[in-house]
């Protein structure tokens, strides 16, 4: 596939995406849309670089050594770096090396390590509180149990080197993403009474973002409807 061809494909697929969520924000009673992040995970710097100049400026990616690599190679297009796939502790500093946000804070321990290692490098940085929305709770699939997300709001936030900007979720497949992100926002509006000043709920992929946003979603987080279907990396 030619780049000009490659850029008209993202272009044309951007657009949909935009226009579903300016639908859905609508229908939604909501004036403001959700921050669209693209999932860039397994595509190539280039499709980055065409992200960029199409006006994006949020890209996610799930690991480490892959993300790493694009973002030193798209170094100088004024990007925000999101991870959204699960940290070991050990890999907390080399996370920190290139995310802008961590989205999969998800217990006490991982917590305290990015703290330690936002520290060292003497910089503060910015985290999304992930709960997991499956019923019944699923271990190692991300995300804390909603009964324990406070008490991780309230520990995170005792972390100078933290910045709690909210709370992430991914709805449950197979199930219902609308039943999911409802119970999504009930635990925000929940959490928000004791911890105030929560800015972000980051929920919606490319098969629910109706969903999420209809339940109070301020960030989706697309890949496929925008990219296509994933390639693999070498």
């Amino acid at each position: 596939m030619s780049d000009d061809t490659r850029r008209a494909e993202i272009a044309h697929n951007l657009v949909e995406v935009q226009n579903r969520i300016a639908v859905a924000t609508v229908l939604a009673g909501r004036e403001v849309p959700p921050q669209l992040v693209v999932v860039t995970k397994t595509f190539p710097a280039t499709d980055i670089a065409i992200l960029a100049e199409l006006g994006v400026r949020d890209i996610a990616e799930n690991r480490g050594q892959e993300a790493r690599r694009k973002f030193e190679e798209c170094s100088g297009l004024d990007l925000r770096w999101h991870m959204i796939g699960q940290v070991q502790r050990k890999k907390a500093a080399s996370v920190l090396s290139w995310a802008d946000l961590i989205e999969t804070v998800d217990r006490l321990e991982l917590a305290d390590s990015l703290h330690r290692a936002a520290t060292t490098l003497d910089r503060t940085v910015d985290v999304l509180l992930q709960v997991s929305l499956d019923e019944p709770f699923r271990e190692g699939r991300g995300g804390c149990r909603p009964i324990d997300l406070e008490a991780l709001a309230h520990h995170a936030m005792s972390l100078d080197a933290l910045k709690v900007r909210g709370v992430m979720a991914v709805a449950p497949f197979p199930g219902d993403p609308d039943q999911a992100f409802d119970r999504l926002a009930k635990m925000v509006h929940a959490l928000r009474d004791s911890v105030p000043g929560l800015e972000v709920v980051s929920a919606g992929m490319s098969g629910d973002l109706e969903a999420a946003i209809a339940h109070g979603a301020t960030q989706v987080r697309i890949g496929g409807s925008i990219l296509g279907a994933r390639p693999l990396v070498q």
